[in-house]
């Protein structure tokens, strides 16, 4: 196997180290091995980068690209929003008719505020929590990722639920205390959590399915038992769904769950490619929101024209086809491909996938926690990513990343994905075990 050509990316790499931290603006792209490479553009299921190679997308933007890169008709939509201009200051038609398809499926009856990343999504969702609930406390899970602000950059301290510790310099620990923190799936954890501090307890923030330590589903009656819990102390549900909101399907992790959140964080999918958040709740929870309310939450980018077209025409895309279902089935068959490279390599292991989400693992059973996850072979990932890499398919550098699929994943790039996936575990197993001396 050979690499990637790489020329003009190494140059562009090494003029990009003296320009931005680490050469890059994203920490993850860091981690592309041997060195990030760089994209001219994308089309359906590929990326052509600037070497002139051509690469199958299983990361597809971290997951918004549901539809693949540069689908016709969010094209159309961007251009025709184009030529209308692209910032107002001031409402337009397009934000209104989101509003509409979002909650339809979403929260019925309720109300949304847009914003423009999940990070911001989840800040105002939990700011918002705060201010309806009149209490201080958080409770976050370990290995569940809700963007980069101070209030969920925080791990766990020296036992299940107690109060957290900053994950980054700059995080007071005056600020990270007012988060809790319990493994991810633990409902006793939780329930130990809100005996100590249920009064003080504004909000339990998790994601459905945990998409930043691979794909992590929730176990039977986790949801729900948070659901539970949170009633019966007065404290809000919110569902982070940033990855798994119309990705598993247009009702998302409530409709496939059974479980009805408080609030839902939202953002990838709706905004079709373009940066986007937004909080969807309920009606008597979102009026709190400025200007009805006294929580604040402001942005003059908050609804972006080009979001919104691209956004909706994504939304009804998925309404109208069967985009969902065939990216779905995508995944499935790199689902197969992927437990086979397992099996004829003589590796113990699993595949976990929920929807056209996946990610495999070194491990007896299925990972249900943060702790499960660090158990699997982080080192042969990333020799996988490599060898992925090496043979035109593109999937995240880490294995607390999901392999994503889209509906553009059919025939020929499906194919390829599916032996170069096979191919690239079973070398890098060969590789891994050749440098142990196995």
């Amino acid at each position: 196997m050979t690499g990637p050509r790489l020329d003009r990316s190494r140059q562009l790499y090494e003029e990009a180290l003296s320009l931005f931290p680490g050469g890059v603006n994203s920490p993850v792209r860091a981690a592309v091995k041997p060195q990030p490479f760089y994209v001219e553009r994308g089309e359906g299921p590929y990326l052509y980068t600037v070497d002139g190679e051509r690469l199958v997308d299983l990361v597809l933007g971290y997951g918004p690209l549901i539809l693949g890169h540069r689908h016709p008709r969010v094209l159309e939509a961007l251009r025709e929003a184009l030529d209308r201009g692209w910032l107002y200051g001031a409402p337009a038609e397009a934000e209104v008719e989101l509003a509409k398809a979002i909650l339809r499926h979403v929260k019925p009856g309720g109300m949304v505020r847009f914003v423009n990343s999940g990070t911001e999504a989840t800040m105002t969702a939990i700011r918002l929590a705060r201010g309806y609930t009149g209490r201080s406390l958080i409770l976050k899970f370990e290995g569940n990722y809700h963007g980069s602000h101070d209030a969920v950059l925080v791990a766990a301290g020296s036992a299940a639920g107690h109060y957290g510790v900053p994950t980054s310099a700059g995080v007071p620990g005056e600020v990270a205390r007012l988060t809790l923190v319990a493994p991810y799936n633990d409902l006793a954890a939780v329930e130990d959590a809100f005996r100590r501090h249920g009064s003080d307890i504004a909000a339990v923030i998790v994601e459905p399915v945990a998409a930043n330590m691979g794909v992590v589903r929730p176990a039977r009656g986790f949801l729900e038992g948070l659901r539970r819990i949170t009633r019966e102390h007065g404290a809000l549900l919110i569902l982070d769904e940033v990855v798994t909101g119309f990705r598993l399907g247009l009702g998302g992790a409530q409709e496939r769950f059974g479980v009805d959140a408080d609030l839902v964080t939202l953002g990838k999918i709706i905004g079709g490619g373009m940066p986007i958040g937004a909080v969807a709740g309920r009606r008597e929870i979102m009026e709190h929101l400025t200007p009805s309310g006294k929580v604040f939450n402001a942005g003059t980018f908050n609804a972006h024209p080009l979001a919104m077209a691209a956004g909706l025409a994504t939304i009804r895309e998925l309404e109208e086809s069967d985009a969902l279902s065939a990216a779905e089935r995508a995944a499935e068959r790199l689902e197969a491909a992927l437990r086979d490279a397992l099996r004829d390599a003589g590796l113990e292991g699993v595949v976990v996938r929920e929807a056209s989400m996946l990610q495999y693992y070194t491990l007896p059973d299925e990972p249900r926690s943060l702790a499960d996850v660090k158990r699997s072979d982080a080192r042969l990932y990333q020799g996988f990513h490599v060898e992925a890499l090496g043979r035109g398919v593109f999937v995240a550098p880490s294995h607390m990343e999901a392999l994503f699929t889209s509906a553009a994943h059919q025939g020929e790039p499906l194919e390829r994905a599916e032996e170069a996936l096979y191919e690239a575990l079973r070398e890098a197993v060969k590789r891994s075990a050749s440098k142990s001396g196995g």
